[in-house]
């Protein structure tokens, strides 16, 4: 009985042992198909993922290829496309028509002219836009000349405008240093080791000679610039001489003032806009009519002024110790054809030389000293008389205002682009606007016999001339004054008395034109 009790005792053991064994391996088994099932899905999402991470680089691809194909522009684009059938309508037999944008080809930079830096060279230009823009096509020629290094100008702030513009709110900075770069270089700032030295005030500062010689630079200024590294000229007007130059020298001062010297397009599209209002009315002409207080205080041109008017202009000129002549005879100094003419001058001269009185004039100038009282007779004569503040609305010019050098640079840009150009005095503006316009092909630029005008004037005023006489007397004596191709007047010792280079820059305008003229 025992030992039948115990074998089956052992027999059961033995079931029990293999359930386990079954159990166990039937665990297993289910693990393993676990296992499995995870290791495929986590191939699939492998999968998945690498689909579509083709899917977005080929994706990338095509728009990248399309773009591409977009940009060859309309001389080889449309030929390509033309035969593809159109989406965009019913019938798929029209070929598709596409207007490709032209592309703006990529700006070629002129290569860096490689040379052994002598220094830099620091300026602070003075006067108003037109003085300061022929001193920075001065000060580049000399840089390059002495084989320094040019910082980017400083602009006056401290004259009689008071206009708080740095270089790079009138001018287009980046083009102006790549521009050059196969001339001269030209950095925004100094190197800051320099810089610092600077900050010490441990560089020389001085005023050039006015109408120096290229030479005078070479034997002076660079002696400096080596010795010191840093030189400051904090006086730039007219410190180059017109005459007696390299003719490098003189192509150079025309390529910064026509090429490099190029306004920031915030004033360049407000430019193109004026322009396009003035040109939706026909022809016009601007009239540079430099009759503001600054110029009459400046001159002691008094002619027309009540007495009040005389003293306040008295008064400022005695308050600008830099203005150095004080007591000035006006009678004297207009017959003499030194007085810019007043607007009533102005209005019987263009009347004498027949211009249109249904023409547009654009009245390039400040705010006119005298007001509506001194204009009066020219709106009488010439009914369509606009400024850049009638054309504009005042959100336009907003960014300008108490910014002369810009309000100026923006008439610069209208000036150039007139059908005449009637400058009232031969101050900076009216000068290189002369021979920026001569540079464009001599666009008629009426330059004014101011001393002849005046005396003709006054004898018409006087009855002495009657109106036929006096018409007659000066288209005779402008016919050869309308900015005509013509050789500059070199004076020898008396450069302020010559033509001016920036008036007249006959280097670099048209040799076949100019032949013509000896």
């Amino acid at each position: 009985m025992c030992r039948i009790e115990r074998e089956e005792r052992s027999e059961e053991t033995k079931r029990e042992k293999k359930k386990k064994r079954r159990w166990g391996m039937g665990l297993k088994t289910l693990g393993e198909s676990r296992g499995i099932e995870k290791l495929k899905s986590s191939m699939v999402s492998r999968s998945r993922m690498k689909l579509w991470m083709i899917r977005a680089m080929t994706t990338v691809l095509l728009w990248t290829c399309l773009v591409q194909l977009m940009a060859l522009g309309e001389s080889w684009g449309p030929r390509v496309l033309k035969g593809w059938p159109s989406c965009f309508t019913q019938d798929s037999s029209i070929a598709l028509d596409l207007k490709v944008s032209p592309v703006i080809p990529a700006r070629v930079l002129p290569p860096k002219r490689v040379y052994k830096n002598n220094g830099y060279l620091m300026v602070s230009c003075n006067g108003g836009l037109n003085q300061m823009r022929a001193a920075i096509c001065d000060m580049v020629a000399i840089a390059r000349y002495l084989n320094v290094t040019l910082i980017v100008p400083e602009l006056d702030k401290t004259s009689f405008w008071a206009d708080p513009s740095e270089f790079q709110d009138i001018f287009d900075v980046d083009h102006f240093i790549t521009s050059l770069r196969d001339e001269v270089r030209v950095l925004k700032e100094l190197p800051p080791r320099l810089k610092r030295r600077v900050e010490l005030g441990m560089f020389y500062t001085m005023a050039p000679i006015s109408w120096s010689d290229i030479s005078y630079y070479h034997n002076q200024i660079l002696p400096l610039i080596q010795k010191y590294k840093v030189v400051h000229l904090n006086r730039t007007d007219a410190r180059l001489a017109n005459n007696g130059q390299p003719f490098e020298i003189q192509k150079l001062r025309c390529r910064v003032n026509f090429g490099a010297l190029k306004f920031t397009t915030q004033i360049e599209e407000l430019g193109r806009r004026v322009i396009k209002l003035l040109r939706q009315n026909g022809p016009f002409l601007v009239l540079h009519l430099r009759y503001e207080m600054d110029m009459l205080a400046f001159s002691g041109c008094t002619q027309g002024c009540n007495t009040e008017e005389v003293e306040e202009l008295t008064r400022m000129r005695y308050a600008y110790p830099w203005w150095k002549e004080k007591i000035i005879n006006s009678d004297l100094k207009r017959k003499d054809g030194l007085c810019p003419l007043t607007p009533e001058e102005t209005a019987l001269t263009l009347r004498a030389l027949d211009i249109d009185s249904d023409i547009q004039i654009y009245v390039a100038a400040g705010e006119i000293y005298g007001g509506e009282r001194r204009m009066a007779s020219l709106a009488a004569a010439y009914p369509k008389l606009v400024r850049k503040e009638t054309l504009l609305e005042p959100s336009d010019l907003k960014y300008f205002q108490n910014h002369s050098s810009q309000m100026a640079a923006l008439d610069y840009l209208v000036s150039l682009e007139s059908d005449i150009f009637v400058p009232t005095y031969d101050g900076n503006m009216a000068k290189v606007v002369e021979g920026h316009r001569r540079y464009l092909g001599f666009k008629k630029t009426i330059l004014l016999d101011r001393r002849f005008l005046v005396d003709l004037i006054d004898q018409y005023n006087n009855e002495s001339l009657n109106w036929d006489e006096f018409s007659d007397a000066v288209k005779e004596v402008h016919a050869e004054r309308m900015g005509n191709p013509t050789k500059r007047l070199v004076i020898p010792d008396r450069p302020k008395e010559e033509d001016y280079f920036y008036a007249n820059p006959e280097e670099c305008l048209q040799d076949e034109v100019l032949s013509n003229t000896l």
